[in-house]
């Protein structure tokens, strides 16, 4: 059936645009009679037909930038009083991702078809979590949908200026240490063949050491695919293993122990977790609910347990801070000590936005530092990869210089 764009007018006069789908012009200009409009003009659509695309899961993710700014263009334009339906259709256009546009167009379709906005939402998950819909769903229900546009755009400006310096911070040590290990390969791929011939005419004895990096060489010249495979094994048998509860509990509870990354995870937890309740709270979701959504969206094991054990308890009638004295390891004592505040004078979802703004300012902090902190280790170990190195291949030359006196 073919689809037309139609301009009509309806009895008092409004003009109206839009597109529908009908057998010819006389059923469309009827079907628009019905409608109470008179039909003014209108157009066949021409369907153009488009290469197929290869559509690759990785690339068809919508990042956090691509979210914010929707958010913050969807509330501009309700504040304006542009209807959602054509808030979201227009919105569509404008973002890249192709994945993005066809959810935006998705909601839409079904908002026309009378579902809420927050239902509609929740059918894409991977997209807008339970955190997003369920905020959009008190924000429908409270006519205050606005503001919890407004909620939701500053909390992911504040998770995407964390995650930023967060990365910026651990840049240097990648390049580094990744740089590190290709001179490291390269040496071993053009110089210690080289060398290994040398000692090999020279017919001498060598040290444990030395045979070591002239194997190493030799085996990575000679099967350089077998390196590459057991690097491709290993990252799939870790990504494997990050998704297995035993293997990413382990995992979690490692780096909650690392001396230098410790202090910035537990301040980066606490951070987002504050954040993120401050401002379900602040949208009207109930103390409770707004726990459980919030253990569904953290990352490490502990945390996750925490907050829902959490969740169950305050249902119960407990203090959210009485809760959290049973996991002061991961919890600092100051984010109880507040939210035991904010829950004597009802002011939780304020106390808790001032912990986020301190501890976000500690980790902006931590990460400056980081790199100064780290670049004596890496510079310890690069002396240390060197000095191996070094004393492997010179040390059977001094004995042979030894041996000819």
């Amino acid at each position: 059936m073919p689809r037309y764009f139609y301009i009509a007018k309806s009895l008092q006069g409004e003009k109206q645009e839009g597109t529908l789908s009908a057998e010819s012009e006389f059923q469309l200009a009827r079907t628009l009679r019905e409608r109470g409009l008179v039909l003014i003009s209108a157009r066949e659509k021409t369907k153009v037909k488009r290469p197929a695309r290869i559509r690759i899961p990785f690339f068809r993710k919508v990042s956090l930038v691509e979210k914010m700014m929707f958010t913050r263009n969807l509330k501009i334009m309700i504040s304006a009083g542009v209807p959602l339906p054509k808030a979201l259709e227009t919105l569509a256009q404008q973002v890249r991702s192709e994945r993005f546009k066809e959810v935006l167009l998705g909601t839409k379709e079904m908002i026309t078809k009378g579902r809420s906005f927050s239902e509609s939402l929740s059918k894409y998950p991977d997209i807008f979590p339970e955190l997003f819909s369920s905020m959009v769903e008190v924000g429908e229900e409270g006519g205050r949908l606005e503001e919890v546009l407004e909620i939701l755009t500053r909390q992911m400006e504040r998770e995407y200026e964390l995650k930023s310096k967060i990365k910026g911070a651990m840049m240097y040590p990648a390049v580094v240490i990744l740089a590190m290990l290709g001179i490291g390969a390269l040496m071993l791929i053009m110089v210690v063949p080289k060398i290994s011939t040398t000692f090999e005419e020279l017919d001498i004895e060598l040290p444990p050491t030395t045979r070591f990096v002239i194997w190493l060489g030799n085996n990575l010249v000679a099967k350089w695919y077998l390196l590459l495979l057991a690097i491709l094994f290993g990252i799939f048998l870790f990504r494997q293993g990050t998704k297995t509860k035993i293997g990413k509990k382990f995992i979690d509870a490692l780096t909650l122990k690392i001396p230098i990354i410790s202090p910035i995870l537990k301040s980066t937890n606490s951070a987002y977790t504050t954040r993120i309740l401050s401002s379900l709270i602040a949208s009207g979701v109930p103390i409770a609910r707004s726990l459980e959504i919030l253990s569904g969206t953290l990352g490490n094991v502990y945390y996750k347990e925490a907050i829902a054990k959490a969740s169950k308890e305050v249902r119960k009638g407990v203090k959210l801070s009485d809760v959290l004295l049973e996991y002061q390891e991961i919890f600092p004592l100051l984010v109880i000590q507040m939210i035991a505040v904010g829950e004597e004078t009802g002011k939780t979802s304020e106390i808790l936005g001032k912990l986020a703004d301190f501890f976000e300012e500690r980790v902006t902090n931590a990460t400056k530092n980081l790199a100064s902190i780290i670049e004596p280790v890496i510079m310890l170990l690069i002396g240390g990869a060197v000095g191996f190195f070094a004393v492997s291949m010179i040390q059977p030359m001094y004995s042979m210089l030894g041996a000819m006196k």
